[in-house]
C-alpha cells in the first residue's frame, strides 16, 4: 500500500466515525435513525460518496431522507472540519446503498437456474 492509499483509508475511516456522530448532534431526529454503511474518498480526497444502509424504508422515505441531508450537509462538513481541525472537509454525496439487495437478487437467479 501506498502512503496516499494509507491517507485515504485513514480519512474513509475518520468520517465513518465523525459522519453518525454528526447526524446525532442534528436536531431533525429522523436523520438520527440513518446507519452509515461505507464511506468511498476520492484520490484527492476533495469529494467522498456516503453509503447509507436502506434498511425498511420506502421509496418516498429514501428521497425525503436524500433532501434532508442535502440540507444537512454544511453542518456536517463544519461538524467534521472542526473536529478533526482540517482546513477544509471533503464534499459528501449520500447514497443509500442497493448492493446488498443486488446480491441477494443475483443470488436467487443462480438458486432458479440450478433448480432448472
Amino acid at each position: 500500500m501506498t502512503e496516499a492509499e494509507i491517507k485515504l483509508k485513514r480519512t474513509e475511516s475518520i468520517l465513518l466515525e465523525l459522519i453518525p456522530e454528526a447526524l446525532g448532534s442534528l436536531n431533525d431526529k429522523r436523520l438520527h435513525q440513518l446507519d452509515v454503511i461505507d464511506i468511498k474518498c476520492s484520490r484527492g480526497r476533495s469529494d467522498a460518496k456516503v453509503y447509507i444502509d436502506p434498511a425498511s424504508f420506502t421509496q418516498e422515505e429514501k428521497s425525503e431522507f436524500l433532501k434532508l441531508l442535502k440540507k444537512a450537509r454544511p453542518i456536517i462538513e463544519t461538524f467534521c472540519m472542526k473536529d478533526q481541525g482540517w482546513f477544509r472537509s471533503p464534499k459528501f454525496t449520500f447514497e443509500f446503498d442497493e448492493q446488498l439487495k443486488k446480491a441477494q437478487n443475483i443470488e436467487e437467479l443462480f438458486k432458479k437456474i440450478a433448480k432448472d
